[in-house]
């Protein structure tokens, strides 16, 4: 079943929420998230019904793996904190495939 762009919004939404929410993660990892939070509400504007322009999906990718390598090198993020940023940046990555 391919992954629709509602899956993406879902996913870095709730990376978002749950690295603002871990005590242990790095202001560095806090940042990136926020980046790739930001360019998710980039293509949620450009999107044309509910479907992102190809260039924002490409945006989008690109903060996902940065926000893949902080949250992979952040000694102190939780494992649900770290799993959700790995959610988020898998669905973006499907996305693009069109799985």
């Amino acid at each position: 079943m391919p992954v629709v762009f509602d899956e993406v919004v879902e996913k870095v939404n709730d990376a978002a929420r749950e690295v603002e929410a871990d005590k242990g993660a790095s202001p560095v990892l806090v940042a990136v998230v926020r980046e790739f939070q930001s360019k998710l509400a980039k293509a949620e504007r450009k999107a044309d019904d509910g479907v992102p322009a190809h260039d924002s999906v490409m945006e989008l990718e690109q903060a996902g793996d940065s926000a893949k390598a902080a949250a992979e090198a952040d000694a102190g993020l939780s494992g649900p904190a770290r799993d959700s940023v790995l959610a988020a940046h898998l669905a973006i990555c499907q996305l693009k495939a069109g799985a």
